[in-house]
């Protein structure tokens, strides 16, 4: 019996997040299927985090014990045989026995794209939020340095029965940036409340638009309250970017 570590890319379009669900068809469901069709059973797997349905990953981790005697690169090849076109597995890889891929993780990275124009880009269609309006990428990135450090996120969490007792994470860097009509909003943290990124970035672009008024985020933090955060940006912008153990 050995542990490994599977690194995952999947694009979330028509895919209903990581979790399996009776009604949906999901990232855990298609990896378990195509690994039953490879050596015969579905050992209990762990996935580094929970996705949203439509939320991509650029990089999602999943450890397993295996006691079948395919080689590792056997077995990314197999995977990537049966698993649908919206998901690839990057990289197989033994790892220690108490190695788990989300309890070993030490912090994420995520990134929300915006097409910041007044035209749509078909080719993102399901891939970025389109958003039409004038966006100030340097007063945003300002705006966003609030959000580093220590601090209970209760503003920027929809609360429901996920989420329990602390509510503090440290945010390790967050970065507004464009090139050209793309915009990507980059945070790092030890760990992330449900919805979290969303509702910042749905926070700053209420910001931008001069419903929140600049300077405000600070205020809104300290308040530990959901209903002064902006709304929850739409999924189809989000990526899982980074995964550190």
């Amino acid at each position: 019996m050995r542990n490994i570590l599977l690194t995952l890319t999947y694009c979330g379009r028509n895919l209903h997040g990581w979790q399996i669900q009776s009604n949906a068809l999901t990232v855990q469901e298609v990896f378990q299927n195509a690994l039953f069709q490879i050596i015969g059973e579905r050992p209990d797997i762990k996935g580094c985090s929970r996705t949203d349905s439509g939320v991509h990953a650029n990089m999602y981790c999943v450890s397993l014990k295996l006691s079948h005697p395919i080689t590792n690169d056997h077995l990314m090849l197999a995977m990537n045989r049966y698993l649908p076109d919206d998901v690839a597995v990057l990289s197989v890889v033994d790892v220690p026995d108490d190695f788990h891929a989300r309890y070993s993780c030490k912090g994420k990275e995520y990134v929300y794209k915006v097409w910041n124009s007044r035209v749509r880009n078909p080719f993102l269609n399901g891939l970025a939020l389109h958003y039409r309006y004038d966006m100030d990428v340097e007063m945003l990135n300002r705006e966003a340095q609030a959000f580093v450090g220590s601090y209970d996120f209760t503003s920027f969490c929809t609360l429901d029965k996920r989420e329990k007792g602390d509510f503090t994470r440290t945010v390790q860097y967050f970065r507004v940036e464009r090139d050209g009509d793309l915009v990507t909003f980059t945070v790092a943290a030890d760990g992330f409340l449900y919805n979290m990124v969303r509702i910042m970035v749905g926070t700053l672009l209420a910001i931008s638009q001069g419903r929140i008024p600049q300077g405000s985020l600070p205020d809104i933090i300290a308040a530990e309250d959901r209903g002064r955060a902006g709304g929850t940006a739409p999924a189809c912008g989000l990526y899982l970017n980074k995964v550190f153990y």
